[in-house]
């Protein structure tokens, strides 16, 4: 859907970027939106159980999934030596594509 600018309002980029920014917020740190955000942050030092693997999946997917213009088909994550690695199987509904998005949470450096 194209506005008077002449720019794309569902730009594929954009969408992305919207994502990642979600991602970048703790859960409970968005005053007037206290439910918006992310688990990750406040368990990342924790030990990497079944469990909170589902947690987590869970969370990413409720994050995907309350922006319209994406639905998530599939979440898995791993650990590794400094962090969580999140790879996210996308659908952009605008567009009928679909990718991979990965997402590294990094103990040390943050969103990588």
């Amino acid at each position: 859907m194209a506005n008077p600018r002449g720019f794309n309002l569902y730009d594929l980029e954009i969408i992305k970027q919207d994502i990642i920014n979600h991602f970048h917020i703790r859960k409970g740190e968005k005053l007037e939106n206290p439910t918006f955000g992310t688990i990750i942050w406040d368990i990342l030092f924790e030990p990497f159980t079944e469990d909170l693997k589902e947690l987590i999946i869970q969370d990413i997917t409720d994050i995907i999934n309350y922006d319209p213009r994406i639905s998530v088909n599939n979440v898995t994550v791993d650990s590794y030596e400094s962090g969580l690695q999140v790879d996210c199987s996308l659908t952009y509904v605008p567009y009928s594509i679909s990718e991979t998005m990965r997402l590294r949470f990094d103990q040390n450096n943050g969103l990588v």
